[in-house]
């Protein structure tokens, strides 16, 4: 069984404009992220009934602005490791957040993706 996209993530040189204008483009809502998330991180919340892959808003982190998915994992480290093998670089090495380790690699063309290990 392949591994699910369970966020994605929206970086960007000023997420108060971006909440703005995503809240008026989509209609979208934002909730502030607990303090052990980076700066200005905000929960988006689509305002819709249907299920949705759960998304946030923040700064930029150090790298450029991107829209990025994270497949669920059962081990960051192997993930990584075997998108090296095939020609990724790492971004971001894992780190934790609230409930799970996340990290980002760039495929051979250049795409951000983003993996994510819950802790359970």
């Amino acid at each position: 069984m392949g591994n699910p996209i369970v966020h994605f993530e929206i970086r960007s040189t000023d997420p108060v404009a971006g909440r703005v204008f995503y809240g008026e483009l989509f209609g979208w809502a934002f909730n502030d992220a607990p303090p052990e998330h980076v700066d200005g991180y905000g929960y988006i919340d689509s305002q819709n009934d249907r299920t949705t892959i759960h998304g946030g808003m923040s700064s930029l982190q150090g790298g450029n602005p991107m829209v990025t998915v994270y497949a669920e994992v059962d081990d960051i480290h192997t993930a990584l490791a075997k998108a090296v093998e095939l020609g990724a670089t790492i971004v971001q090495e894992p780190y934790d957040v609230p409930n799970v380790t996340i990290g980002l690699f760039a495929d051979p063309q250049g795409n951000v993706v983003g993996v994510a290990q819950p802790r359970r």
